[in-house]
């Protein structure tokens, strides 16, 4: 008698595109849609309402579950009923600096609905911690599935070679960023991965000739290879693959570059990234066109990855504004103040109005002329100095002690 045979394997990305739900189906109901949108860059006004709507929802779900905001949304300027009636009052929900998270833990959610436990920072320092209920962590990685499918990078019938800039994983590494090299991994299957900053004891080392190995083994394979992470090590592998002489590669026309974390900490050394993509191609091999850099942050879960024309445009999920450095009144297009995001999301903590640290610039969509229609923001730095540390700035210290 013929034995029924297991059913096989759901591939891994899979479980980023599936159905999602809000804790409370009734109270959430528009923030349960705005997450169902599945075009990462739809416009419209029934979008600009339906973002309203769900910001109302947020607003008070936390207002009601966190003592600490319903403080910051009680002593809000207008506390009329009506609260987050119309797109224009998005930009008057009060704001949290993203610091403030580094000092303080603020959840909305019983202990038992935490589902997962992230952090900002590298190995010392300062760092904010994240919880996540099922909601918010699925939703963080849901948006960026559809983001990055939008651009291509879900490939799931492509074995794939990786190489990821940031850190090898250890048994009490908590970092945002090493949870998104996971997820990343998952869009196109592993054939090999390897790590630029390897775990040795407590700590992690850069290991460049490490790097400079992988790439030429990976060249002779001839899969497709993905680098992935902080755009300084990839940097400083191809200076040390000029320097030990080593001719151009030319890896798999498939391959993709996917950089987040920028250039923090040591700023002097930066180059502008059309400079590094233009090396990405000469010595890999890989054209601009598959080269993007992100923006990210631990307290603000929604991706920024670059269009065709590598800016920066803000997905369907959250609303950008540039904030005077002073006053934190909104600028006009154009003019550079902190970036201040806005994402109605998170219900397992109250990040959905959040302000960071990095000086931008907004600019409409229609001055991208890449085809989408949402704003976009080019980075100017970091605002002033602050003894805050990120992953870049812990993994800069690392390239230090390397070069």
């Amino acid at each position: 008698m013929p034995q029924s045979s297991a059913p096989a394997a759901r591939p891994a990305h899979q479980r980023y595109f599936g159905s999602l739900s809000v804790p409370d189906p009734e109270r959430l109901a528009h923030v349960q849609r705005l997450g169902d949108l599945r075009d990462p860059y739809a416009t419209g006004t029934d979008i600009d309402k339906l973002f309203a709507s769900a910001l109302d929802e947020t607003c008070r779900w936390h207002a009601e579950r966190s003592s600490f905001y319903r403080s910051v949304w009680n002593a809000r300027p207008s506390r009329d009923a009506g609260s987050v009636r119309t797109p224009d009052d998005v930009a008057r929900v009060p704001l949290i600096h993203a610091n403030f998270f580094k000092a303080h833990e603020v959840v909305s959610v019983a202990p038992e609905d935490v589902s997962m436990h992230l952090t900002s920072s590298g190995t010392s320092g300062q760092k904010s911690q994240m919880f996540f209920d099922r909601w918010s962590i699925g939703s963080v990685m849901r948006m960026a599935a559809f983001v990055l499918d939008h651009y291509g990078f879900v490939t799931p019938d492509q074995p794939t070679n990786y190489l990821l800039y940031s850190y090898e994983p250890t048994g009490r590494l908590k970092l945002g960023t090493a949870f998104t090299d996971d997820f990343l991994c998952d869009l196109a299957p592993v054939n090999e991965r390897a790590y630029a900053l390897r775990a040795v004891g407590d700590e992690h080392v850069f290991d460049a000739f490490g790097c400079v190995s992988a790439l030429l083994r990976y060249a002779e394979q001839g899969l497709p290879v993905r680098l992935l992470g902080f755009p300084s090590f990839l940097w400083f592998t191809l200076e040390r693959m000029r320097a030990m002489g080593i001719p151009p590669l030319k890896l798999s026309p498939d391959s993709f570059v996917y950089l987040g974390g920028g250039w923090k900490g040591h700023t002097g050394r930066q180059i502008s990234k059309h400079e590094l993509y233009d090396r990405v191609e000469e010595q890999l091999g890989i054209p601009h066109e598959r080269v993007r850099d992100s923006y990210g942050a631990v307290e603000h879960g929604v991706t920024y990855a670059e269009c065709a024309r590598h800016n920066l445009h803000a997905p369907v999920w959250s609303r950008i504004f540039a904030r005077d450095i002073r006053t934190l009144r909104p600028l006009p297009y154009g003019e550079k103040g902190y970036l201040h995001c806005v994402a109605p999301f998170m219900t397992s903590v109250p990040v959905h109005s959040v302000v960071m640290g990095d000086l931008v610039s907004i600019h409409p969509g229609s001055e991208c002329g890449c085809g989408l229609e949402t704003p976009w923001f080019e980075l100017h730095g970091r605002a002033g100095t602050t003894t805050n540390r990120s992953c870049a700035v812990a993994a800069a210290e690392l390239l230090k002690e390397a070069s």
